[in-house]
């Protein structure tokens, strides 16, 4: 375990400030914006991208843009810890990089306003702003849609996001410290830029695509479990959301996808629809409407409050460790 997390004042800063930062500060500009490692992640893979080559170049692709992000990291991290002991300024330096690094690798305000945005435009009946929205979440064409098709689209990225965005990251966190979370986001990333079952990419593409459902397969699983508990604090549908869970959670092509959807969709008793690939809610329900975004924002809120709790509880267990 990273010699980090035997210090549970230093694990709980780094946690709080990057909380902090990804509140005040969720949207990247500039610099920061280039230095973003999804950003750079997703440029240096796109340029070593080779159509139609091989499983074996896919992984190596896949081993160059994670190893050019997290070694140089896993030096600076060994540096500051070897001399933070004797040098407070060290320690801080070490507190307040690692916090970006963590902030980087996870985003809730982000996600949060984005939902809300969804809501308060369909609320207004300005559709176009809320597709053109929506389409920066889903890879489907939102123009072709209907409105409850382009809320349905909204509310299944929600959950989704929430898993890949926030609960994964924060999930490896305790175990592996920052750079868990990091390698997670990369992953992530690299799935989202060669993960594709079409010819171009099936093969160069298969190792992002396993290397991403083997890191997000708890944490899909515990984000569905988290959409069931809070829907019975916000006094919606636990059970609904439960049974709907376990029926259709392998409907999605996606293993992990299905999860937190289907469970989102019993909650909020709606259809969650992708044209010709998956329906997720009973047959009975009808498609999504504007007040549906907001109880999933709601679940969204305290799904994420859910696993601060477990995440901050897994600290303190494992920093206790002998």
């Amino acid at each position: 375990m990273n010699s980090t997390l035997n210090d549970v004042f230093t694990s709980y800063a780094v946690l709080s400030l990057a909380l902090i930062l990804d509140a005040i500060y969720p949207y990247h500009k500039g610099i920061l914006l280039k230095t973003h490692p999804v950003h750079t992640s997703f440029f240096l893979g796109k340029r070593l991208i080779k159509p139609y080559a091989s499983r074996l170049y896919g992984f190596l692709l896949w081993l160059i843009v994670v190893s050019a992000h997290i070694l140089p990291l896993a030096l600076i991290q060994v540096f500051l810890l070897y001399y933070w002991s004797s040098n407070p300024i060290i320690y801080l330096i070490y507190v307040l990089f690692f916090s970006y690094v963590l902030k980087v690798s996870f985003s809730l305000r982000l996600l949060i306003s984005t939902g809300l945005r969804v809501l308060e435009k369909s609320l207004k009946g300005e559709w176009i702003v809320v597709r053109e929205v929506v389409q920066g979440l889903v890879r489907r064409n939102v123009s072709a849609l209907n409105k409850g098709e382009v809320l349905s689209a909204c509310i299944e990225s929600l959950a989704e996001s929430l898993v890949d965005g926030f609960v994964s990251p924060l999930f490896y966190f305790p175990f592996f410290g920052p750079l868990g979370s990091l390698l997670q986001r990369i992953v992530n990333t690299l799935d989202g830029l060669v993960g594709f079952k079409i010819s171009e990419l099936v093969d160069i593409g298969w190792f992002s695509a396993k290397a991403d459902t083997v890191i997000n397969y708890l944490p899909a699983r515990l984000t569905a479990f988290y959409i069931v508990f809070s829907s019975f604090l916000l006094h919606l549908d636990w059970r609904s959301s439960l049974k709907t869970w376990l029926r259709d959670r392998r409907k999605t092509e996606s293993v992990n996808a299905g999860n937190p959807m289907s469970a989102m969709a019993g909650a909020l008793k709606v259809k969650l629809v992708k044209l010709t690939f998956y329906e997720l809610g009973n047959q009975e329900w009808n498609l999504p409407e504007p007040r549906h975004v907001a109880q999933a924002i709601k679940i969204l809120e305290v799904s994420a409050t859910i696993h601060l709790l477990l995440v901050i509880a897994l600290l303190l267990a494992l920093i206790q460790l002998p």
